[in-house]
């Protein structure tokens, strides 16, 4: 899989990419200021992830034949359009790099690697209710850790506890699709639904609000 481009609706597409070395003449699309952050990026594996997210969005622009406006991060570190439409989350883990765009609505994305250490820093992220489910298995932690970071990165806020405000409903770890809700926050009452995939050994999450 170089890349895999997903079309969800007619409103909202993401994108998956091998994180890899780009010619610079591969990231022409970019707007000045973006080509500005990239320039001031030194360290090379940085450089390639950070470049491979955003051809990632243009990828997932493209489904939808929406322009590439090019992206900047508000005060709470939240990628926006320059020009103001539509709402997009980046994501990059070891290997891969992923985006998703909606026209209407805000989204999250996230790519993690399945790791062991994750069951010794459960208790960071996981309420206890949450803990009580959840089986011993990397996969299973991976999966809640991730479903929190796209419910995080679509509500958009900085000050929201993945332990304190973000509470999972019981899933196993073959679900497909993990509820979740913030709690104790302005958005105390949304409801989210996070749709999981599993690529080898990455965890891929993604919510559109």
């Amino acid at each position: 899989m170089k890349t895999k481009i997903e079309k969800i609706d007619s409103s909202s597409a993401l994108a998956i990419k091998i994180i890899e070395t780009q010619d610079e003449n591969e990231l022409d699309f970019l707007s000045f200021r973006e080509k500005l952050a990239y320039a001031n990026i030194s360290h090379l594996e940085k450089r390639r992830e950070w470049a491979t997210a955003r051809m990632a969005i243009r990828d997932a622009l493209d489904v939808l034949h929406v322009p590439y406006p090019g992206f900047f991060k508000d005060e709470h570190g939240k990628s926006q359009a320059m020009n103001g439409h539509g709402y997009m989350s980046l994501s990059h883990t070891m290997g891969y790099a992923g985006a998703i765009y909606h026209r209407d609505n805000p989204v999250g994305i996230d790519m993690d690697l399945i790791r062991e250490k994750i069951l010794r820093i459960g208790f960071r992220f996981l309420e206890q209710s949450e803990l009580d489910f959840l089986e011993k298995d990397p996969l299973h932690y991976t999966m809640a850790w991730s479903a929190k970071e796209s419910i995080f990165k679509c509500q958009g806020k900085r000050g929201v506890s993945f332990r304190e405000n973000i509470l999972l409903e019981p899933f196993d770890s073959k679900a497909g699709i993990i509820k979740g809700k913030i709690r104790g926050t302005d958005y105390t009452d949304h409801h989210y639904t996070v749709q999981v995939r599993v690529i080898s050994d990455v965890v891929l999450t993604y919510t559109i609000w």
